[in-house]
């Protein structure tokens, strides 16, 4: 790296660091960017210059062990990549106007070259670095979602109950047999509940993914429930002439509850007060 550019940069930094934070300020008005508390902000942007300030001149391998905590919590906070790739473009705008303002047509050419050797590198680690966070960010979320997606839970001796929330599509469908299954064997249960209270749309591959569940339930040695039908999903089903004669359907928990313990030679029963 120039010398001269690091020269300039050691000699400037008060006058640097303020003119990029006021700089920076106008970036933060962005939409991405205006939920984030003016606190969080400006302390995360102070992190940043001084990252950039106190590193000048290191090598990609340093920089990278170097960016790698600080990609990693503007990941966390959700930040967007244009506020890293932004504040850096910002950066070198400042110190190449600062070193420009008083040199000739040729020194600020060969200045320009020496400025794109140092600031590429930066700027390619820095989105490298960046990415390489949010992909595992994203990965680690994906496997979280999924485990939570589909989860079967033992309410009773020999009941269990897979509650279901959002949409489901193939992929999602796929975890759900896997978890029925596996959870039936490790809980020894002979009834589970389906609960779909939480699902906005039944539709006829909803509904064969639900039935091929039943199915695969019954040829695992236990008998399978459908609650949680709510008025609106039970008119979609009659409308597509889906048939669920081999499901026992109720329409809320509470009710396919008090079946399954039934179903077991068990019922609910009112304690009175003790004497």
């Amino acid at each position: 790296m120039n010398q001269d550019i690091i020269n300039h940069i050691e000699e400037n930094r008060e006058t640097i660091f303020n003119q990029w934070i006021e700089g920076m300020d106008e970036i933060g008005e962005k939409k991405e960017l205006k939920a984030i508390s003016d606190k969080v902000y400006l302390s995360t942007s102070r992190e940043y210059i001084n990252l950039l300030l106190n590193n000048i001149g290191k090598g990609t391998d340093d920089l990278s062990t170097i960016l790698t905590d600080f990609a990693e919590k503007i990941v966390r906070f959700g930040w967007p990549l244009i506020y890293v790739t932004e504040g850096l473009s910002l950066f070198g705008k400042i110190v190449f106007e600062g070193m420009t303002k008083e040199v000739d047509a040729n020194l600020k050419v060969s200045l320009m070259y020496d400025f794109d050797q140092w600031l590429r590198p930066v700027y390619n680690e820095i989105v490298k670095t960046y990415t390489g966070s949010w992909e595992h960010t994203v990965s680690m979320q994906k496997i979280a979602l999924q485990e939570l997606a589909a989860p079967l839970i033992p309410v009773f001796d020999k009941i269990s109950v897979m509650p279901l929330v959002g949409t489901i599509d193939t992929e999602r469908a796929r975890q759900i047999m896997e978890n029925l299954l596996q959870g039936v064997v490790k809980h020894r249960a002979e009834v589970v509940l389906i609960d779909i209270t939480g699902v906005p749309v039944v539709d006829t591959m909803v509904a064969h993914h639900i039935i091929q569940a039943a199915e695969a339930v019954r040829l695992v040695g236990a008998k399978c429930l459908l609650v949680g039908i709510r008025p609106e999903i039970a008119q979609t089903i009659v409308n597509l002439g889906i048939n669920l004669d081999q499901i026992i359907t109720k329409n809320s928990l509470k009710k396919g509850i008090e079946t399954a313990l039934e179903m077991t030679n068990r019922q609910i029963v009112t304690v009175g007060d003790q004497e």
